[in-house]
Formats: structure tokens, sequence, C-alpha cells
């Protein structure tokens, strides 16, 4: 585990260590790692709201199709947090 940490740390150095200009090429990054982020982030909250839909069908049979709208509509806004997420990205170039 040690070589590991070691290898990423020289990896993620040297690309500083050799850039001349590296103000410029940041940005070129920030897009991607945020689009990155977002997605596992709403990957993550999208699981979660199935999940408990899941459950509370399980539990209720009767209110599914309640719980079914809501989920609905709540996986559409976690969903929005990507497609925001990506809207900023192409904006900021």
């Amino acid at each position: 585990m040690r070589k590991f940490f070691a290898f990423m740390f020289i990896f993620f150095t040297t690309m500083f260590a050799f850039g001349q200009d590296g103000a410029a090429s940041a940005p070129l990054f920030n897009g991607p790692i945020s689009m990155a982020i977002a997605a596992s982030i709403t990957g993550l909250a999208q699981g979660k709201a199935i999940a408990a839909a899941c459950e509370g069908i399980a539990r209720n049979p009767g209110a599914a199709g309640n719980i079914r709208t809501t989920m609905i509509i709540g996986l559409a806004l976690i969903e929005s947090l990507a497609l925001y997420t990506l809207v900023i990205v192409f904006v900021q170039g």
C-alpha cells in the first residue's frame, strides 16, 4: 500500500514540477473532476432513493402508486444535479 501511495504522490507532483504553466492547465481538470463528483453523488443518491422506495412498497403495497410517483419526482430532482453540473462545465469552457 505504501508503494501505491508513493507512486501516486510522485505521479501527481511531477506534473507540477515539469509544467511551467500550471495555472493555465488547472481549469482543464476542473470540469471533468466536478462532473465525476456530481455523477457519483447522484448515483449514490438514486440508489438510496430506489432502495427506500422498494422498502416502502414492500411494507405497504397499497401505497405503491404514491411511493412510485414521489420516487420519480425525487429521481428527477436528484438527476438535475448532474445536469446542472454538466451545463456549468460547458458554460465555463
